[in-house]
């Protein structure tokens, strides 16, 4: 049991890096972005391309994450240029990236467990972790920056941002951009984890992301202190461990795409059920009060 949680929290980490990137299209620009089905297997494709070629494994990361700025840039091209919409656009992406993968190695499954990785350095608990703070803080800064907070602001209210004199698809484009690129480093470490590259390891990706941030939103919800990426950064672990238990308990490794599909309904229900249960409680408790005052006066 020990060794399932260990290897679910190292998933999560992962994933948390994935979930970061989601969270920029999916809560800050309210984009339905796709792409991440095709920018997930790229960042490994393009990390196994350049490791095979005996390129150091944390510059072949770093190579897989700025693969994945290409990625977002031609989805933020058709969305913001050729006015194709977001959600069409992230498909187009995906479909050609699909090819382009498979160009990429000219396989469709590649073995990786004779190359170097950036695990062999030490623990690959503590080097996610200090991966995944590093990815944190570098964001956080990033959103308190003025191109930040004008890309927070063209998610909120898009016609603020044009009456400040300011092109809001440029910075459409640059929030694809970088949630692609962290997609496509989650993508590459994932790869290094499990040892091998498959063309299939994107499929329903967006749902793990999707269910990350989700999970996270319901983390002391009301709390101001939690950053939104810490939030992430606890759902992609949450998920994982969940995942990991329902596999301890029985369920096969092919049940974990309805797993993550009825994940995300309970905890979608939850957020959208429970605060208004709460508020209508308050109101009714509110009501009460008045209604004994009014007694009392009476």
């Amino acid at each position: 049991m020990n060794s399932l949680i260990i290897t679910s929290i190292e998933q999560g980490l992962i994933f948390s890096v994935l979930a970061m990137g989601v969270y920029i299209t999916y809560k800050i620009l309210d984009i339905p972005d796709l792409s991440v089905e095709g920018t997930f297997p790229l960042g490994a494709f393009v990390f196994a391309k350049f490791i095979m070629i005996g390129i150091n494994p944390i510059l072949s990361t770093f190579l897989a994450f700025l693969s994945g700025l290409l990625g977002g840039l031609l989805t933020a091209v058709l969305f913001t240029k050729l006015r194709i919409k977001p959600l069409l656009s992230g498909i187009l992406t995906m479909t050609m990236l699909y090819s382009i993968n498979l160009r990429i190695n000219g396989k469709s499954n590649i073995p990786l467990f004779q190359y170097d990785s950036i695990f062999d350095i030490g623990s690959n608990l503590l080097i996610l972790i200090g991966i995944v703070l590093l990815v944190k803080i570098i964001l956080d800064r990033f959103l308190k920056t003025e191109i930040g907070y004008l890309l927070i602001a063209t998610g909120d209210n898009e016609s603020l941002v044009r009456s400040l004199g300011q092109n809001s698809d440029k910075y459409k484009i640059i929030g694809l951009m970088i949630a692609n690129g962290l997609v496509a480093m989650s993508g590459a470490m994932m790869a290094q984890m499990q040892g091998f590259v498959d063309i299939t390891m994107g499929s329903s990706i967006i749902v793990v992301a999707l269910a990350s941030i989700i999970i996270g939103d319901t983390i002391r919800k009301n709390s101001e202190r939690i950053r939104n990426t810490t939030r992430a950064i606890l759902g992609a672990i949450s998920y994982k461990i969940i995942g990991g238990i329902a596999i301890d308990l029985g369920l096969a490794p092919s049940d974990l795409r309805a797993i993550s599909a009825i994940i995300v309904i309970i905890f979608l229900s939850y957020n959208n059920f429970i605060p208004n249960m709460i508020v209508s409680r308050k109101k009714g408790e509110i009501k009460n009060v008045e209604n004994r005052k009014s007694i009392k006066e009476f």
